[in-house]
C-alpha cells in the first residue's frame, strides 16, 4: 500500500497545521516553475481508506442536478457536497480548513487564500461514456463574495484509468499551439494549478471506457481577495484545438464583447432580450 503524500487521519479527516506546511514547501519549487503556468501533478496523494471511502460514497450518488449538455461540456454532471454522503460531505470542508489552506499557500506562493464555503461549481465531477470537457478558461470572479479565482485542485477517483479510455486532463499554452501536459485521471492522483484568463485546460478527448464507468473526481476551487472593479469579470471561456472538430463557444464571446462597450444598464436589457428570444 503506497505512503499518502499529503496523510490526513482518516478519521479526523486533519492533520497537523506544521505538518501541512512542510509538505507544501517540499513542492513549493515544482508547482511555481510549472509552465505554461504554475501545476502540478502528485500521485497517491491521500491515505488509500480515504478515497477508498469516497469511491464506496460515489455508489451511493443521487440522480445529477447540475448537469450540462451542449458542445463545448457534454454529459458531466456536478454534486455539491451538501448533496453526498457524510464521509465525503466531511472530506470537503476538511479541504476548506486551515490545514489545507497553509499546504496550497505554502506549495504554489499565493498568500491569504479562501475557500468557497458556498462550493460554486465545486464538488464531485462525473462525466459519462462520450462526456467532454472542452479546452478552457475558468470564470474568473466568485459573483456572491467578489473575490478573484485563483487555485484548482482535482483529485480523480477511477482506479487503474487507462490513456485509451480517454478524459485525460490536459493543460495548453495561451495561443493554443502546443499542448503542455497530459494527465491520465487515474486513482488518488491530484492535480493542482493556478487559474487566470489565459490558463487553458480541459478533458477534450471524451471519456471511452470499456465497462462504461464513468470517470469522476473531487473539484475545488480557492480564491483571494484581490478583486477590484477594475477588472473585467467573464465566465468560462472555450478555445478550440487547432485541427480538431472543437467548437467555439460564440454565445459567450458575443456576451463578453457587448459586456465591454454597453455601459451595464444597456448591457442587461440586451442580454436579457437576446435570452428571451433564445439567441
Amino acid at each position: 500500500m503506497a505512503n499518502a503524500h499529503y496523510p490526513l487521519d482518516p478519521n479526523t479527516l486533519l492533520l497537523a497545521a506544521d505538518k501541512a506546511r512542510e509538505i507544501g514547501k517540499s513542492y513549493a519549487e515544482k508547482y511555481q516553475s510549472g509552465e505554461p503556468y504554475h501545476h502540478i501533478c502528485i500521485d497517491d496523494f491521500l491515505p488509500e481508506e480515504v478515497i477508498d471511502q469516497v469511491i464506496e460514497d460515489m455508489k451511493l450518488l443521487p440522480d445529477a442536478v447540475d448537469s450540462y449538455s451542449r458542445a463545448q461540456e457534454n454529459l458531466k454532471s456536478s454534486y455539491n457536497p451538501d448533496r453526498l454522503p457524510d464521509f465525503t460531505r466531511h472530506l470537503f470542508h476538511s479541504f476548506n480548513s486551515r490545514h489545507f489552506i497553509f499546504f496550497l499557500e505554502e506549495m504554489t506562493g499565493i498568500k491569504g487564500l479562501i475557500p468557497d464555503p458556498y462550493f460554486v461549481g465545486a464538488g464531485i465531477h462525473k462525466t459519462l461514456n462520450g462526456g467532454h470537457l472542452d479546452i478552457h478558461a475558468d470564470f474568473n470572479v466568485h459573483k456572491a463574495m467578489k473575490l478573484e479565482r485563483r487555485l484548482n485542485v482535482l483529485i480523480y477517483l477511477n482506479k487503474n484509468w487507462q490513456k485509451e479510455w480517454g478524459g485525460n486532463f490536459e493543460i495548453w499554452d495561451n495561443d493554443m499551439t502546443h499542448q503542455m501536459g497530459s494527465f491520465e485521471p487515474t486513482y488518488n492522483r491530484m492535480v493542482c494549478f493556478s487559474t487566470g484568463s489565459d490558463t487553458f485546460h480541459g478533458n477534450p478527448e471524451p471519456v471511452n471506457h470499456p465497462d462504461g464507468d464513468p470517470r469522476i473526481s473531487i473539484a475545488l476551487y480557492y480564491y483571494t481577495a484581490t478583486w477590484d472593479d477594475t477588472r473585467i469579470e467573464h465566465t468560462t471561456l472555450f478555445k478550440p484545438r487547432p485541427g480538431t472538430k472543437d467548437q467555439a463557444d460564440r454565445k459567450v464571446a458575443r456576451e463578453q464583447a457587448l459586456k465591454e462597450i454597453l455601459p451595464p444598464f444597456i448591457f442587461r436589457k440586451v442580454i436579457g432580450r437576446l435570452q428571451r428570444f433564445g439567441f
